[in-house]
């Protein structure tokens, strides 16, 4: 039984009976009842605005070259907004992080304290240099 269908009554069509046989073989194919495989078939013409009238000649090939060519326009459009974001946002951006991190840094301003201990090692290494030694005076001699 037809899942959905079950409770629906059958109605008969009249068929000419070489259209029947193709039909029937056609289910066969398909795999799906008779009711099935019409409402099947009916569902795909009207999804693809297909008429089973047209020839699928010319239809089929500008078809596949109106989808080619709005994949084109889609891949040209995103292209476009990823070179926009990479202009407006990713390129400043990455200007601004390099120009922070390429500046000197400021200079340091010593405390009182360090800049006394900084001038008694200057002192030291001065007198280990010259061989210079203090006297009780306060004064250097060699």
């Amino acid at each position: 039984m037809d899942k959905g269908y079950e409770k629906e009554r059958f109605t008969s069509l009249s068929i000419k009976t070489s259209v029947v046989d193709k039909f029937n073989r056609f289910c066969k194919e398909m795999g799906l009842s008779k009711s099935m495989t019409l409402l099947v078939m009916i569902d795909f013409f009207k999804d693809n605005g297909i008429s089973p009238v047209e020839s699928f000649g010319l239809r089929m090939e500008t078809l596949e070259s109106r989808i080619s060519t709005l994949i084109k326009k889609r891949m040209n459009g995103m292209i476009a907004i990823m070179k926009n974001i990479e202009k407006t946002q990713t390129k400043p951006t990455t200007a601004m992080l390099l120009s922070l991190f390429e500046q000197t840094e400021p200079p340091k301003k010593t405390l009182i304290v360090e800049k006394k201990y900084a001038k008694e090692n200057k002192e030291v290494q001065f007198r280990k240099k010259k061989n210079f030694h203090s006297n009780d005076d306060g004064q250097w001699k060699k």
